[in-house]
């Protein structure tokens, strides 16, 4: 009786072991099969990105110099146009009936200078015929004074009238130039931008909208803005006693186009602002970009990336990471166990993480199935290749 009993009592506590072990590791009898690649080192560059906005190298407005109606354009947006080219013809009716009243004006001073050399002439005349009569004592020297008297007020009036010809002729000159004024030409050479005003629009000098703009797009600027933070950053990455030597050993840089694309032309940053902005506490960069097919227009916009380089980085594909609670993780493997890994990441290119601090060359990390793994789970590890994990996604439209 006694061996039952204990035999009985001894196979209670064994399915009470079991069950216990059981509830402690559900799965303590599966070992998933991961795939797991080691973290390798390689010369990387990565890219600084920012936002820019591409104006043409120069960038003219177009105004009216007098006022008038639009009676004729002559180009299109986006035409190609030479300096000095005609762009628009406004009226000119009340100025060529100025011009013709002036031209009336010209007319008769030239008459009243005509008279008042006439007048001197004959004054001059007066005045040699008594000066040898007064010599010989004919006459009194009285006629004579008076003579002259004559011929300076004689001389003053003609001085009168060349001035006032030469009124005539600056007011016809100045009337002129207001018609030649009602023909607009384009300042520069370049592509015209938005015609805001068309033919019977009333415009003159004083419109804040311009006729027209023409920007000169053969070389292009590319505008973007750091923060203080990232600014000084720069100042201490780029090699260079002032910002001037450090502006020109920036590498070229590439600008991608608002459509994703990769613009076919680098850039060079040429210039800084000397100061932060106080209101965005950014501080802007110009880079400059050839333009030759003419591909970038005035009011473009894109992103510019400055190049980055990385020697000897520790890289690991970006798919094994993974984040909770602000930092970022991996599974790092260890005699077929994983470890749940905290790691610096100090850049991301290409699918690929450059690690900074928490993992070396070497370490395996596992890199699919995480969500499946807790901290010192064990794994049956299986090593593929780096390159076919960290490829590039290829677009496929």
């Amino acid at each position: 009786m006694k061996k039952r009993v204990s035999i009985s009592v001894f196979a209670i506590c064994l399915a009470f072991f079991v069950s216990c072990k059981n509830e402690q590791q559900p799965q303590g009898a599966l070992v998933l099969s991961l795939p797991v690649v080691e973290a390798v080192e390689r010369n990387m560059v990565g890219h600084q990105a920012f936002p820019v906005s591409i104006e043409g190298k120069v960038n003219n407005a177009v105004r009216a110099k007098i006022s008038g109606y639009i009676t004729q354009v002559f180009v299109d947006e986006g035409q190609i146009v030479s300096a000095g080219q005609p762009l628009f013809k406004l009226e000119t009716t009340v100025q060529s009936q100025d011009a013709n009243a002036a031209r009336s004006g010209i007319s008769a001073a030239k008459a009243n200078v005509s008279a008042a050399q006439a007048a001197v002439n004959a004054a001059q005349v007066e005045v040699d015929k008594l000066v040898p009569l007064v010599e010989k004592n004919i006459i009194s020297n009285v006629q004579l004074e008076t003579a002259k008297a004559n011929l300076m007020r004689a001389e003053g009036q003609l001085a009168q009238a060349r001035a006032a010809q030469q009124q005539a002729q600056a007011s016809y000159s100045g009337i002129q130039a207001n018609i030649d004024f009602g023909i607009v030409r384009s300042p520069i050479s370049g592509v015209v931008g938005a015609i805001n005003f068309r033919e019977g629009s009333l415009v003159g000098p004083a419109d804040p909208t311009p006729l027209t703009s023409v920007s000169e797009v053969g070389e292009v600027y590319a505008y973007f803005s750091m923060n203080e933070s990232e600014y000084l950053n720069f100042l201490n990455e780029m090699e260079g006693k002032n910002v001037q030597e450090k502006l020109k050993n920036i590498p070229e840089v590439d600008l991608v186009l608002a459509n994703g694309q990769l613009y076919n032309e680098k850039g060079k940053i040429q210039t800084v602002t000397g100061q932060i902005n106080p209101q965005t506490g950014t501080i802007q960069f110009r880079a400059i970009f050839p333009n030759k097919d003419r591909l970038l227009s005035n009011g473009n916009s894109g992103t510019v990336r400055i190049p980055k380089d990385y020697p000897n980085a520790v890289i690991i594909p970006e798919t094994a990471t993974f984040e909770q609670q602000g930092f970022t993780y991996v599974f790092k493997v260890e005699n077929d166990t994983v470890h749940n890994t905290i790691i610096e990441i100090e850049d991301r290119v290409d699918n690929l993480a450059i690690v900074k601090s928490g993992i070396k060359k070497g370490d395996k990390i596992v890199v699919q199935g995480m969500g499946k793994l807790r901290d010192k789970a064990a794994i049956q590890p299986q090593m593929v290749n780096f390159d076919s994990i960290a490829r590039p996604i290829q677009p496929v439209f």
